[in-house]
C-alpha cells in the first residue's frame, strides 16, 4: 500500500486541484501517468483482471443475452462499494465514481460475444458451444474493472465523477445507441473506449483524429421466381440466374458510380437457394453489407442497392423485396474522433508509453457502434496493441483461433484512468463549447 499512498497524495496535489492545467508541472503529470501503469502492473490487480478476464471467456454470452456477464459486473462493483444503474439497455450497467457531481467523463467497455466455435484447446476455453469471445470483448470488461478497481479506491480525490459504462451488443446489435437512448449520459462531457489488437505490438496504441471507422449498413433480399426441373429451364424462372446477375451489378455501385476517392464496400456474403442438383428453387437469398465514410455515401448505397437488386430482378422476370434490417442488425453511423480528445490522448499515451509507441491509425472499413456516443458527446475511440513475437502470430477478430495476450491488461485499465482523471483536471465549464463534435465529416 505505500505506493499506493505515496502516488495518490502527489496526485491529489497535482493533478485534482483546482489550478488551472497550464500550472501543472509536465514532469510530474507524465510520471504520474507512468504510476498509474505502474499501479496497474501489480501483481495483485493483474490477477485480479486475468481471473474476471477468464470467468467472461468461459461463458460467453451473445448480444442482449449478457446476464450471466452482467450479474458478475455488479457483483464486482458491490464488492468495490461502486454505486450503478441496472438494467440499462436490458443487461449494461453504468457505474459511477467520484463526486457524483460534473464534470461527468466516461469510460466504455462492451461485453457480448459471437456466435463462433472456440477452435483453440486451452484451460479456460469457452464451455458455451458454438458462442466464443473472439473479439477481446471479455479483456474489455476486464480492464474497465480494474480501472474502477483503482479509481474507486481513493475516489474521495477526484473532483469530478468517472462513468463506468458496461455496453451490451456491439456486435451488430447497436447496445451503444440503445446506451443513449436509456439518457445516462446525458450529463457526461466526454467518452473513451479502447479496443484491443493483434495488428500491433504490445505498448503500443493505435488511432488517429477525425473518421477514423466506416459506417455500416446490411441487407438482406428475397429474389422470387418460378421453380422447376432443372432440364426444362423454359418451364420456370429462375431466380438463381437473376441473383447470379444481381451480384454482379452490385459490384459496379463501387467500381463504376463511387468517387474513387470516397471509400466505399458494397459486400454480397450470403446466397442460400435450393438443395438439389437437378431442382431450380423458386426462390433465392441474397444478403450483405455496404461501408462508406459518409452519411451521404451511406444513404447513395442504400437507394442504389434497393434499386439494382429489385430492377435487375425485374428484368430477369423475378420480383425481389429488400430488408435493410435483418436479424435486427442496426445501421452504425461513422465513428469520428473529436479533435481535442485526440490532443488529449497523444499527451496521455505520450506520457505512458512514450511517443514512438503512438500509431498512426489508418482507415479502416470496419464499423463501430461507439459511433453512437461520438454522434450525441465528443468521443475518443482507440486501438491497444497486444502483439507479442515470442508468443507467435494471433488471429484476427472473430475468428475461432482469436487469442489474447493477457498482458495488454494493465495497459488499457492504465489508460481508463490515466485519460479520464486528466480530463476531469482539465475541464472548463468555459471552455466546454470547445469539445463540441463536428459533423461536418458527416
Amino acid at each position: 500500500m505505500g505506493l499506493f499512498k505515496w502516488f495518490f497524495v502527489l496526485l491529489a496535489f497535482h493533478l485534482f486541484t483546482a489550478a488551472p492545467a497550464a500550472s501543472s508541472n509536465p514532469e510530474e503529470l507524465a510520471q504520474i501517468t507512468l504510476d498509474f501503469l505502474n499501479l496497474a502492473k501489480e501483481p495483485e490487480l493483474v490477477d485480479y483482471m486475468v481471473n474476471i478476464r477468464r470467468r467472461i471467456h468461459e461463458y460467453p454470452e451473445l448480444a442482449f443475452e449478457e446476464f450471466e456477464t452482467s450479474k458478475l459486473i455488479r457483483t464486482e462493483l458491490d464488492r468495490l462499494g461502486i454505486p450503478y444503474k441496472h438494467p440499462v439497455a436490458i443487461t449494461g450497467v453504468v457505474g459511477y465514481v467520484g463526486t457524483g457531481r460534473p464534470p461527468f467523463v466516461a469510460l466504455r467497455a462492451d461485453m457480448d460475444a459471437l456466435a463462433i466455435q472456440e477452435g483453440r484447446e486451452w484451460e479456460h476455453k469457452s464451455k458455451v458451444p458454438g458462442k466464443m469471445h473472439a473479439c477481446g470483448h471479455d479483456a474489455h470488461v476486464a480492464m474497465l474493472l480494474g480501472a474502477a478497481k483503482i479509481l474507486q479506491e481513493h475516489c474521495h480525490d477526484l473532483q469530478g465523477t468517472v462513468v463506468l459504462v458496461f455496453q451490451p451488443a456491439e456486435e451488430g446489435g447497436g447496445g451503444a445507441k440503445h446506451i443513449v437512448d436509456a439518457g445516462v449520459l446525458e450529463n457526461v462531457d466526454a467518452i473513451f473506449g479502447i479496443h484491443v489488437s493483434p495488428l500491433y505490438p504490445i505498448g503500443t496504441v493505435a488511432s488517429r483524429s477525425g473518421p477514423t471507422l466506416a459506417g455500416s449498413g446490411f441487407f438482406e433480399a428475397v429474389i422470387s421466381g418460378k421453380g422447376g426441373h432443372a432440364a426444362i429451364p423454359q418451364n420456370t424462372i429462375d431466380p438463381v440466374v437473376a441473383a447470379s446477375n444481381v451480384i454482379v451489378s452490385l459490384q459496379h455501385l463501387v467500381s463504376r458510380e463511387a468517387d474513387p476517392l470516397d471509400s466505399q464496400v458494397v459486400t454480397v456474403a450470403k446466397f442460400e437457394g435450393g438443395g438439389a442438383f437437378n431442382a431450380i428453387p423458386d426462390s433465392v437469398t441474397i444478403g450483405g453489407t455496404f461501408r462508406a465514410f459518409s452519411k451521404e455515401s451511406l444513404e447513395r448505397l442504400k437507394k442504389r442497392i434497393e434499386e439494382v437488386i429489385t430492377k435487375q430482378a425485374s428484368v430477369q422476370r423475378c420480383t425481389a423485396t429488400v430488408n435493410f434490417n435483418p436479424d435486427k442488425k442496426t445501421f452504425y453511423p461513422v465513428t469520428v474522433n473529436n479533435e481535442d480528445l485526440h490532443k488529449h490522448f497523444l499527451d496521455v499515451a505520450a506520457d505512458m508509453l512514450g511517443s514512438q509507441n503512438i500509431i498512426e491509425k489508418p482507415l479502416s472499413m470496419g464499423a463501430e457502434d461507439f459511433a453512437f456516443y461520438a454522434e450525441v458527446i465528443p468521443g475518443y475511440f482507440f486501438s491497444l496493441g497486444m502483439k507479442n513475437s515470442t508468443l507467435g502470430s494471433l488471429a484476427s477478430g472473430h475468428s475461432p483461433d482469436y487469442r489474447l495476450n493477457e498482458d495488454v491488461l494493465p495497459y488499457g485499465a492504465a489508460l481508463h484512468v490515466s485519460l479520464a482523471t486528466r480530463y476531469l483536471q482539465n475541464y472548463r465549464p468555459e471552455s466546454k463549447s470547445s469539445y463540441k463534435i463536428s459533423h461536418d465529416e458527416l
